[in-house]
């Protein structure tokens, strides 16, 4: 997406004086929307800007730390030997950013999807995740905000999510996330909220448009002496596409930062989110043929939703610099997240307080003349008295004769995740980088019953997980990269509830007994290039996961009626993909440019000599998954894109009986950056062909006739205005 490699742009303006310094690169794939590459910030389009090495990093928080953070962040994430992305959002509020999934749009790796529009996130990377397709908290990948832990025991709250007042984000898929206490299969996602150094003293935007859609945003950032703070309110709703689907939300995102000196500053954070989402279940892939806006019989009767009331998070992140060569950063996070799931026959109430901490050293020294740099660090997360969750009637249709909002039964959760790890990256010889480390991970959990019988369960299990990798520089913008890495995850402390039922009593029905779950772990190979020619960018890994002991879950009739789900531990399983993305500039005259974006995932996820499934594959997520680009800018402010998605079947069922039906679909924004860059407005058009399709899927075991009650509706076809106004 622009003339110049990013290694060109980021030197043009600073020196670096590591000996990796001159052979800076991109880190990842620039998203929609970049201006033409003249090196300079547009003010509200923004630009994506890699960087160099860890090393170089270190060198300009001291000497220019008026770099803008992604670009720092580009280079810092070109010391690793593997697959990452990097998002500026600035290019993606050049259309609408309703969710988190328009954020994670266009990167290779990733599927992010919102079903129904809510915030109740899809998400996978290298088949993360793919557990998870029927409750409130992600797994498989570990979420930090600003780089401190958002994810627990529970996993990572889906209403914490929002897209606006994120800076830029990074992607550290698979193993590459060990740096950040990530030994997950996906690996790591870090969302950077604007701080008063680079947002606008005051902004305002609005969207809406077809579903009853609405968003609205007020922000404000500055600096003040030492001091700077950034504030943004959010509010939304969305009557939605689908029956039963409306959606609402209130945020506020806010943090404050303190420069005490050179070498020493902090910034306490705090996030609040209210959500309301509806919930239409899931239909079939006949349903979704003939209409996909009716809900799932008979769920579309009783008013099925989710309320999070009022999700807060608390978080502190200081930095001290050592010294020339090392810092160390120490972090930690209060997390307070309530949830009422109105669904089914029952009702689940859950009380969720966590307590996290995060420390993060690194040193950069020289050894026989070569550079090394060494990060070490800790990541520790865990449950607080108080966390519990229970289940009381709801249908007096299913309890006759019992109040609703009698209590049925109550489990307690206790659980923590402690995972050290160090690695070292040295350049051996000129050009050649190898990468070693490794974590260890601690992982108890425990659980008990309390009504309307007691029982317990605990378990405490171990593992090390090591990593090595290389990367060699070719040229200045040309690199080659390999890796191998272990990962481990063990499963979410209320998944263990997934044992014996109660036969009698008001709880018959719900499930009574713990379930025993080894953690999931997984050997991950990958290789893969990136580069720039010509102005034209690229990014292409392979990997092949051989996973031990895989989680999945599956929805049955009867744990839908009870908002639960089946989890078990799988037989051995196989993920392999490839991950690739190309961006450039197709034509540049008089000061327009016309540019392009692509990215393309294969997922490949089956099983291996399974005694009931034999080879089948995992259901979950599209063998292929495309998104694409074209983008116009001209110099009079007018900009216009065309998009395009399009993805595979995806299988629905471990039989594989069931399947979605492919789909690709069609998207136009017309929009105008006013000359002095601080008001936009934008016109989208959204699925123009009004294309009936599954975006995702909740899995089942087998299917019914060749199909199965498991798919997830995406919109139809829909149009979206929005305004946007900054000023200092």
């Amino acid at each position: 997406m622009m003339t110049k490699s990013l290694a060109t742009l980021l030197l043009g303006s600073v020196s670096f004086e590591s000996p990796d310094s001159a052979r800076a690169q991109s880190a990842g794939m620039a998203m929609p929307a970049a201006p033409a590459a003249t090196g300079a910030d547009d003010g509200m389009g923004g630009m994506y800007m890699g960087g160099a090495s860890t090393s170089d990093t270190e060198k300009v928080d001291v000497k220019a730390a008026r770099l803008a953070p992604i670009r720092r962040a580009g280079a810092r994430l070109l010391s690793i030997p593997g697959g990452t992305n990097i998002i500026d959002s600035k290019m993606v509020l050049k259309q609408r950013n309703a969710t988190s999934a328009d954020l994670l749009s266009y990167q290779p790796g990733v599927y992010a999807q919102a079903p129904a529009g809510s915030d109740d996130l899809r998400l996978s990377i290298r088949g993360s995740g793919l557990q998870v397709g029927a409750n409130a908290t992600r797994a498989g990948v570990i979420v930090l905000f600003d780089d401190l832990p958002a994810t627990t025991p529970i996993g990572s709250f889906n209403e914490l999510m929002e897209p606006l007042g994120i800076d830029y984000t990074e992607v550290l898929r698979g193993g590459n996330g060990l740096d950040r206490g990530s030994l997950q299969l996906g690996g790591l996602i870090d969302f950077h909220s604007f701080t008063g150094y680079d947002a606008k003293t005051y902004q305002a935007r609005v969207e809406a448009g077809s579903f009853g859609y609405v968003k609205e945003q007020l922000s404000s950032g500055k600096v003040i002496g030492r001091s700077d703070y950034y504030l943004s309110v959010t509010n939304s709703y969305r009557s939605g596409f689908q029956d039963q689907t409306k959606a609402t939300a209130f945020g506020v995102n806010f943090n404050y930062g303190y420069r005490f000196n050179d070498s020493v500053d902090t910034r306490f954070f705090f996030r609040y989110r209210q959500t309301y989402e509806g919930n239409p279940y899931y239909l079939t892939r006949a349903q979704v043929r003939e209409n996909p806006k009716q809900a799932q019989y008979p769920y579309s009767t009783w008013g099925t939703y989710t309320i999070e009331p009022g999700t807060k998070y608390y978080g502190n992140r200081t930095t001290i610099r050592i010294d020339e060569a090392s810092r160390i950063m120490i972090g930690a996070t209060y997390i307070d997240a309530p949830m009422d799931h109105q669904l089914g026959n029952t009702s689940s109430i859950y009380n969720n307080f966590y307590l996290s901490g995060v420390v993060n050293y690194t040193r950069n020294d020289t050894v026989l003349g070569r550079t090394s740099e060494t990060t070490a660090g800790l990541y520790a997360t865990g449950d607080l008295p108080g966390s519990d969750f229970l289940n009381q009637v709801r249908r007096q249709a299913a309890y006759p004769g019992v109040p609703i909002g009698t209590l049925i039964d109550k489990q307690r959760l206790g659980g923590s995740s402690t995972v050290f790890h160090v690695s070292n990256n040295t350049e051996i010889f000129r050009n050649f980088w190898l990468t070693a480390g490794g974590g260890l991970s601690y992982d108890p959990r425990s659980g008990s019953v309390v009504y309307p019988v007691r029982n317990h369960f605990s378990t405490a299990p171990l593992n090390f997980a090591p990593r090595g990798g290389f990367r060699y520089q070719f040229t200045p913008e040309i690199r080659l990269y390999g890796n191998v890495s272990r990962s481990v995850q063990s499963a979410q402390d209320w998944q263990f509830l997934s044992g014996t039922h109660y036969t009698s009593g008001l709880a018959t029905g719900q499930t009574e007994g713990w379930q025993k779950l080894e953690p999931q772990t997984a050997t991950t190979f990958e290789i893969g290039t990136e580069g720039t020619v010509r102005g034209q960018h690229w990014t292409v890994s392979y990997y092949h996961s051989a996973v031990h002991n895989e989680l999945l879950s599956a929805v049955t009739p009867t744990s839908q009626l009870y908002n639960s789900a089946v989890f078990t531990n799988a037989s051995r399983t196989t993920h392999q993909g490839v991950e690739a993305g190309i961006d450039g500039t197709l034509f540049r005259w008089n000061g327009n440019t016309i540019t392009y974006m692509q990215a393309y995932t294969w997922s490949d996820f089956h099983y291996n000599h399974d005694p009931v499934f034999g080879h089948n594959r995992l259901p979950g997520v599209p063998q292929h998954y495309y998104q694409g680009e074209l983008h116009a800018d001209f110099r009079n402010g007018f900009y216009t894109t065309f998009d395009v998605e399009a993805a595979s079947s995806i299988v629905a069922s471990y039989d594989n009986g069931a399947r979605t039906a492919p789909y690709h679909i069609y998207s136009y924004t017309l929009g105008y950056l006013w000359p002095k860059k601080d008001r936009r407005v934008y016109l989208q058009f959204h699925n123009l062909a009004n294309k009936h399709y599954a975006m995702g899927v909740v899995p089942v075991y087998t299917s019914t006739n060749g199909d199965a009650a498991a798919e997830l509706v995406g919109d139809g076809f829909g149009i979206f205005a929005g305004v946007d106004v900054g000023f200092n």
